[in-house]
């Protein structure tokens, strides 16, 4: 089988080069390896392409829409993107590694974290989402295996793979419907042609829920009830369930979790903000350092 043509890259390939170790996970569309490379902070998590599917023009193209969407994002609470480009005659992309485990790992490990740390999460992860939509890029799939852990303990968000890039009239996936049943939005699950930010923020909402009660605001037995109840139910109480919860973080995840876009915040900076001003009132400006310090796990 040939390798494909180097014409139908739509970005400019890295002039860095990698050296693959070992295999750190594979997907239904890549392997990804731990790498080594003298032109980046090594190491490095470098996903390559399945050599069976790399004439599937629908494949490639959204390989490579994924390398384009993270070319144009720099932010510290966004996985650091370090280019990429043909090895070996397969594609391939490679990114910083994050090996201290992902939110979803911490919430299995400790349960409910305290709201404090939840309050904090959610506000980097806000700035992380307003900066995807300020070039475009609404992420589609925000959830606890996609957001990772830095050295110093921040929140990164990663895995961009089914991203809209409201740019690329070619690539928005009219009339699908795309994301994880536990954290999609209304609109979303009605296949919307109009996706806007907003659906980022109903999945935040429901990401925060879970920092709070240790599981996600829908369950079932399949995607029909959790589909449902994201289009007609109303999560339970946290408080009412005994959560430690100040009464205004609730508010904020009941206005997160609203059916109708439009009732939800105005976007991720006024979420932000909102946990900013609450964080500074209890813990001071410099909220983020006490509150790791106090609360977060070892």
């Amino acid at each position: 089988m040939s390798a494909p043509e180097p014409r139908r890259l739509k970005f400019i390939p890295t002039a860095a080069t990698f050296r693959l170790g070992e295999p750190l996970g594979v997907g239904a569309v890549g392997t990804v390896y731990r790498a080594e490379s003298d032109d980046v902070p090594s190491p490095a998590a470098v996903k390559v392409l399945h050599p069976h599917i790399a004439h599937d023009d629908t494949v490639v193209d959204r390989f490579q829409r994924e390398i384009v969407i993270m070319e144009r994002l720099n932010h510290p609470h966004i996985v650091r993107h370090y280019g990429g480009g043909m090895m070996d005659g397969r594609f391939f992309y490679a990114m910083e590694l994050l090996k201290n485990g992902s939110l979803s790992d911490l919430i299995k490990r400790t349960g409910p974290l305290p709201w404090p740390l939840a309050a904090l999460y959610t506000a980097q992860i806000a700035s992380a989402l307003q900066h995807a939509h300020n070039h475009g890029i609404i992420h589609r799939d925000l959830k606890p295996t996609n957001l990772f852990f830095g050295d110093d303990g921040r929140v990164i968000l990663g895995d961009f793979g089914i991203a809209r890039d409201t740019h690329d009239a070619d690539g928005t996936d009219p009339g699908r419907t795309v994301g994880t049943y536990a954290y999609m939005s209304p609109e979303q699950i009605c296949a919307d042609g109009e996706i806007t930010g907003k659906a980022d923020l109903y999945a935040l909402g429901c990401v925060l829920y879970e920092m709070l009660s240790g599981k996600p605001p829908f369950k079932g037995a399949n995607f029909a009830q959790i589909w449902d109840q994201h289009l007609r139910a109303v999560p339970a109480s946290l408080r009412e369930q005994g959560m430690e919860c100040p009464e205004w973080l609730e508010h904020l995840v009941m206005q997160l979790l609203e059916k109708e876009r439009d009732a939800r915040p105005f976007n991720a900076r006024a979420v932000q903000g909102f946990l900013r001003d609450h964080l500074e009132d209890e813990f001071g400006r410099e909220y983020a350092e006490v509150i790791r310090g106090r609360f977060a796990a070892p």
